[in-house]
């Protein structure tokens, strides 16, 4: 983990690794205006045996977001982004009524959708079996389409051009960066892009949010160029 001290002259210092879920909470950052320190945790398995991190997150994982104002850091991605939309009023819908909807869709992102996206990435984590690894990401790939369909499906009964409707939310930016995801890893056997291209909502809204600002910002503080969502390219460190 980087040594450099933790202060208050940000009110959030965010640790990453780059292309890894801290992502979607730099973006959401980024989006918000929000003013935060990053810090890198060296080498993807470093954090697991860093003390110091363990304190902030006995998991040893990213990411992990300190909050200056919150007696604890924050780790999870959505409960990390439900907390900052809740504390900028901002990234969530504009109606309480919609409130329902941006939750079960978060936690539907976070768990279900991402969760078989790390089984997917991290087969051999989830088997006692190599040889088990090929049928396991099959049935993997096959749930994660049907997630990203059912997406669409969702936005297309909405209207769009965001998930729910009108308004930006992290829905949003989590949804996109799965998107990205799924299409890189596991190396060299990512989902087809065409899989996208078949799901017009889902496209159209990866299309619009690849080009916003903030999102251009977020992606070049972690080495990543281009077209984020539809043609998305490796981390260039």
């Amino acid at each position: 983990m980087s040594q450099t001290p933790l202060t208050q002259s940000t009110p959030y210092t965010l640790f990453y690794v780059p292309d890894s879920a801290n992502l979607v909470v730099r973006i959401a950052l980024e989006e918000l205006g929000a003013s935060f320190a990053a810090l890198l945790v060296e080498g993807a398995g470093a954090a697991s045996r860093d003390a110091a991190f363990l304190a902030l997150n006995p998991q040893g994982l990213v990411p992990v977001l300190v909050d200056f104002h919150q007696d604890e850091p924050l780790f999870e991605t959505a409960a990390i982004l439900l907390h900052l939309s809740e504390q900028h009023k901002a990234l969530q819908p504009a109606y309480a009524r919609s409130r329902g909807r941006y939750l079960k869709w978060l936690f539907f992102l976070s768990n279900t959708l991402h969760a078989d996206l790390r089984g997917l990435f991290y087969s051999d984590r989830y088997v006692a079996d190599v040889a088990a690894i090929p049928a396991l990401r099959r049935g993997l790939g096959a749930r994660v389409v049907r997630h990203f369909t059912l997406l669409d499906a969702e936005m297309a009964r909405h209207g769009g051009p965001w998930l729910l409707g009108e308004t930006l939310t992290t829905c949003d930016i989590y949804l996109a960066v799965c998107a990205r995801w799924a299409q890189l890893y596991p190396r060299g056997d990512g989902l087809a892009s065409d899989v996208f291209a078949n799901l017009p909502h889902v496209h159209h809204m990866l299309k619009t949010l690849e080009q916003r600002p903030a999102v251009l910002r977020a992606c070049e503080q972690e080495g990543i160029a281009g077209r984020a969502f539809t043609v998305p390219q490796y981390p260039l460190r």
